[in-house]
């Protein structure tokens, strides 16, 4: 019977360390590409300047809408869809909208994406706009995408499944490391050093 039981137990722990490995290999090769990006983006994020991370590039432009669409007594009537996409078409702006603000004088408009904005400013009396676009590098794109900064929720989901993935790799390297006796003990002091390192730097060096 004891027998029995042993091998039921040494064939379970074999399914799960082979499962283990499985997941390890294939979720390690599938997120490369996710670990890779952010762990480059962690440096040039920390180091902003790093690469013309910090460079934009500024425009500024002119004109008159309709003033019927801003006109209105009733703000409610106001013509928020046709004022959006008149920007947008006539000037390519990107970005999804993020306030849409309206005074007794102006109306306020803004556009917001990862490493961009765009501030549309229209006078409520005449219809004339003034409008300040800004983009910025590649580095600062890759920097935004990194925090997640007005990335929409796509890329949210992408960030989240990214996490997951690394989540299910780390702990499926512990696992197959409490397989290997000659390097378990080694392997569970390096990794509380590790922790205990981190967590000696956090409290000399933040603030």
């Amino acid at each position: 019977m004891a027998t029995t039981k042993n091998k039921k137990s040494g064939g379970t722990k074999k399914e799960v360390a082979k499962l283990s490995r499985w997941l390890h290999i294939y979720l390690s090769m599938l997120s490369f590409a996710i670990v890779l990006f952010f762990s480059f983006t962690g440096l040039t994020l920390n180091h902003p300047n790093w690469l013309g991370g910090d460079k934009q590039i500024e425009q500024k432009y002119k004109g008159k809408l309709n003033v019927k669409w801003v006109n209105q007594a009733d703000t409610n009537k106001i013509a928020k869809l046709e004022i959006v996409e008149f920007i947008r078409e006539k000037y390519k702006v990107k970005g999804a909208v993020s306030e849409f603000r309206i005074e007794d004088y102006d109306v306020t408009v803004t556009f917001k994406g990862p490493a961009y904005s765009c501030d549309a400013f229209i006078d409520r009396e005449n219809g004339t706009y003034e409008i300040t676009e800004i983009k910025m590098g590649v580095i600062a794109l890759w920097n935004d995408l990194h925090k997640g900064r007005d990335s929409g929720k796509g890329w949210s989901w992408v960030i989240d499944v990214s996490a997951v993935f690394l989540i299910v790799v780390s702990l499926t390297g512990l696992i197959l490391l409490l397989f290997i006796k000659k390097k378990r003990v080694a392997g569970l002091v390096t990794a509380i050093l590790g922790l205990i390192i981190s967590y000696l730097i956090y409290l000399i060096f933040v603030p």
